[in-house]
């Protein structure tokens, strides 16, 4: 390794690369060594931007000990294959790849190799994630809402994969049981994807997920309602408040019989930059990887599991009329 800890390249330099580049920076164990996109003028940029330089893919591998793939979802396993076959640590963004047969692939490239192989889903590093997890620990229902106004970026793929797929992988983090069923509806309305769903998913112990992702709203939501034998909980992420009625926090519901009520917020950290601390942690220390390949495949196999749900059920739709014109 370098003098001053890892020596990264970026692959990627657009909206989310642009983030990496700057924890890259302000990592003290990490160093961005060069970055390269299709793009020359936006790689130029956000190189002048980060005192670095712009380089060619595999001069770019040769200079660096791990690599950011932060491109569009579909040169994901590409470029996460290069780097792990010349023998680089990775840090994919989310989805993993497109299909579940490179998930695989990838993972087993890195397990070969002993390299980190760590996937982008970013809310497992945040601190909603564990207000949540510290106190619904085994959930009998989930309702998530993720709402939006439109925005072209992301546009590349469906809203599955643009923004349920951070609420597919919270709510398989929290329930410790394989899916066993899917129903799953949606719609395109401003691109040629669908920018609105609603899951519902099914898991093998008993849990039921609703999750619901447009990303056409007027507004911008992000809730979420749990409910266990330890009580029911409702998050506002917008407002960082949680609240929670049960039996072991907070404060006496009269007339209840033994009901409280805990009332919370949490303070927001720097969830990309605790990522980027995982990942240098991982590569220098052998620390394990809180979200590694498998943790990635199971979110892909999710979405894909909607996406395919979505199909069937948008033919029925159309066989009926329900979707003439779209």
């Amino acid at each position: 390794m370098a003098a001053r800890g890892i020596r990264i390249g970026l692959f990627g330099a657009g909206h989310f690369g642009r983030f990496h580049a700057q924890k890259v920076l302000a990592n003290p164990r990490a160093k961005l060594v060069g970055i390269h996109d299709p793009d020359a003028g936006r790689a130029g940029a956000l190189a002048k931007e980060c005192h670095t330089v712009v380089m060619e893919p595999d001069a770019l591998l040769g200079a660096c000990d791990a690599v950011i793939v932060a491109v569009p979802a579909e040169a994901h396993y590409a470029l996460a294959l290069a780097a792990l076959d010349a023998g680089r640590h990775v840090l994919v963004e989310k989805p993993i790849a497109a299909t579940l047969d490179q998930a695989d692939r990838l993972a087993a490239a890195a397990a070969a190799r002993g390299l980190v192989l760590q996937v982008g889903h970013l809310l497992r590093y945040s601190a909603e994630h564990q207000a949540i997890s510290q106190r619904m620990r085994r959930p009998l229902y989930i309702e998530c809402v993720r709402i939006a106004p439109f925005k072209t970026r992301g546009t590349d793929v469906s809203v599955i994969l643009d923004l349920m797929i951070h609420d597919l992988d919270l709510v398989l983090a929290l329930v410790d049981a394989p899916i066993s069923d899917v129903d799953a509806v949606g719609a395109p309305v401003a691109s040629t994807h669908e920018d609105i769903a609603n899951a519902r998913v099914h898991f093998a112990n008993g849990c039921v997920a609703t999750i619901t992702a447009s990303r056409i709203s007027l507004k911008t939501e992000r809730k979420m309602r749990l409910f266990s034998r330890e009580g029911y909980m409702s998050v506002d992420f917008r407002e960082r408040k949680l609240m929670m009625i049960g039996r072991e926090r907070g404060i006496p519901i009269p007339g209840t019989g033994g009901g409280r009520i805990e009332e919370t917020s949490w303070k927001d950290h720097d969830a990309m930059a605790a990522e980027h601390a995982a990942f240098a942690a991982s590569i220098l220390d052998g620390a394990p990887v809180l979200v590694d390949a498998a943790a990635g495949r199971r979110a892909l196999a999710a979405a894909i599991a909607v996406t395919e749900s979505m199909a069937a059920n948008r033919a029925v739709a159309e066989a009926s009329g329900l979707l003439d014109g779209v």
